[in-house]
């Protein structure tokens, strides 16, 4: 098997000193899943209710604009809190440094033991980690609270997710949409039909394309991505049926 970097000298100490970079995988593959699957959900529910396109549309268009920058609100929120987090502990690190290094010394001690290192290896590691008070806190960071070294930018975070999710959710609406633009696009196509088989494709893609930062098998994740985005639908059209049937909406 292919090493995924080579391990030459030179490679490494260019890699090394690049540092990590953030990844916003999981900032897309949550946009692009749930614009989706709310999207769909929507076309689901008013064709479960047998209400017109153009209610499908219209919900359709307002759920693209106010869940996607609701979605993207909440993960610039949800990001900034966690970095957030990570500068209160910093502080707290340096504020035990500053008033109980040997304290603090031993839990770097405590912490390198755990990992295996014995005297005077051991001994050797604690002072050169506390050496430098930033190396020291970064350690205590990373090492003590599990916390990232590198966050990733909140407002990256944000404009991945309400991109990912405006392409994707925009999908199921296109069959709908397409008449309203080229009246004689999909003339004699079932546009719910369409939508289905769309909207599956963005599933499954999505999931395909998640697995390359996963172990699991590209095709495995593509069926579990459009099995859950199916339920989902399932469930909607399921809902709009119900209550169409329930409170005998007039068509």
């Amino acid at each position: 098997m292919t090493p995924e970097h080579s391990h030459h000298p030179d490679a490494i100490v260019e890699r090394l000193a690049a540092g990590s970079r953030p990844s916003y995988v999981r900032d897309f593959v949550y946009g692009g899943i749930d614009g989706a699957i709310t999207t769909f959900a929507i076309v689901a529910g008013v064709v479960g209710a047998s209400l017109s396109s153009g209610i499908i549309v219209i919900l359709g268009i307002a759920n693209l604009l106010a869940d996607g920058f609701s979605m993207a609100a909440s993960n610039y929120s949800g990001t900034k809190a966690d970095i957030d987090n990570v500068e209160r502990i910093r502080e707290i690190e340096a504020r035990h440094i500053d008033t109980d290094p040997e304290g603090e010394r031993e839990e770097v001690r405590q912490i390198l033991a755990g990992m295996g290192l014995t005297p005077p290896t051991l001994d050797e590691a604690v002072e050169s980690i506390t050496a430098d008070e930033r190396r020291w806190i970064e350690f205590m960071v990373t090492q003590e609270y599990g916390l990232a070294a590198v966050n990733p930018s909140p407002m990256r975070a944000g404009l991945a997710t309400f991109v990912a999710f405006a392409i994707c959710g925009a999908v199921p609406l296109l069959p709908f949409l397409a008449p309203y633009v080229t009246p004689s696009l999909l003339a004699g196509q079932a546009p719910l039909a369409l939508s289905i088989g769309m909207t599956g494709i963005v599933f499954f893609g999505i999931g395909a394309i998640k697995s390359r930062w996963a172990v699991t098998s590209w095709w495995r994740s593509g069926l579990e991505t459009l099995f859950i985005g199916g339920m989902a639908a399932f469930f909607a059209y399921g809902a709009g049926w119900l209550l169409r049937s329930l409170f005998d909406v007039a068509i």
